[in-house]
């Protein structure tokens, strides 16, 4: 039977609607991330699509040293516990270390294992014991069925509120690419799965000093994550991706999530259904 993870007001898994969790890449200051949380959570309203705020206090794997990282830990924090208190959104960011889970864990909602960090035992052991639901990014050196591993590092230390998310596999250089039968590999194991649309057509290092992307394909692998059966999707939107701060190139510009969001509805009440 497929777990359903409780975030909040959020239920996501066994014949749940579709949820989303979305966000700016990262917390670039105060009044762009509560500008963006507030339009999410009016298209969430309007839609009734479940939402989970998703912005990163500190981007750790940036391609180059001089790359902007976020406004550190603690304002990043303060700024994603305001962000909750005026929309009453849940509200998720990665995690990095070990040390720093205890203070992210007394805002945070769910705990996000970057991708890059999925095999790291100490990090995934550590979040899972804080009790809080985590969202384990699937690395994109692994195989679907590797995650299988990842999960049971979560589960021994006694979380089943597990995510797992898809968010594309390394193909030659700085490509990535999307097996969609990893959605239902990994959903197989009764846990809920999520597509991660924008990180998915990300192309990294792809500029040299930065990653680029190819955002006009966030759609199309959106569509497709959703007819597979995922049960939510992960996108990072801002209101001006070409001067985001970070990922511009594989971020989807807020004015397009609500005509795509009607599309992904669509497709997941005829999966249902099925």
């Amino acid at each position: 039977m497929m777990k359903i993870v409780r975030i909040g007001k959020v239920s996501i898994g066994h014949q749940q609607p579709l949820a989303l969790i979305a966000g700016p890449c990262v917390i670039e200051s105060r009044a762009t991330t509560l500008k963006i949380a507030q339009e999410l959570k009016k298209i969430a309203q309007r839609l009734k699509v479940p939402l989970i705020f998703k912005a990163s206090y500190d981007k750790a794997n940036r391609t180059s040293i001089k790359s902007f990282r976020g406004l550190g830990r603690a304002e990043g924090l303060a700024i994603l516990a305001e962000v909750k208190k005026l929309t009453g959104l849940p509200v998720l960011s990665d995690v990095h270390t070990v040390e720093e889970i205890s203070e992210a864990a007394s805002v945070l909602d769910v705990l996000q294992i970057p991708a890059f960090l999925c095999r790291q035992t100490d990090l995934i052991v550590a979040a899972a014991k804080t009790g809080k639901p985590v969202n384990i990014k699937k690395g994109q050196f692994l195989a679907p069925w590797d995650m299988k591993a990842v999960l049971d590092k979560a589960v021994a230390a006694g979380n089943h509120n597990c995510l797992l998310t898809e968010r594309g596999v390394s193909f030659g250089y700085n490509t990535l690419v999307s097996d969609f039968r990893s959605l239902a590999i990994m959903r197989n194991w009764g846990y809920p799965v999520v597509f991660d649309a924008t990180h998915s057509v990300q192309q990294p290092g792809g500029l040299g000093n930065a990653s680029g992307g190819e955002r006009e394909f966030i759609p199309l692998l959106s569509r497709c994550a959703v007819a597979a059966g995922c049960d939510a999707v992960f996108m990072e939107v801002h209101t001006n991706p070409d001067k985001a701060f970070s990922d511009g190139p594989n971020m989807l510009a807020i004015k397009q999530v609500e005509p795509l969001l009607k599309q992904l509805i669509a497709i997941h009440q005829t999966v249902s259904d099925h």
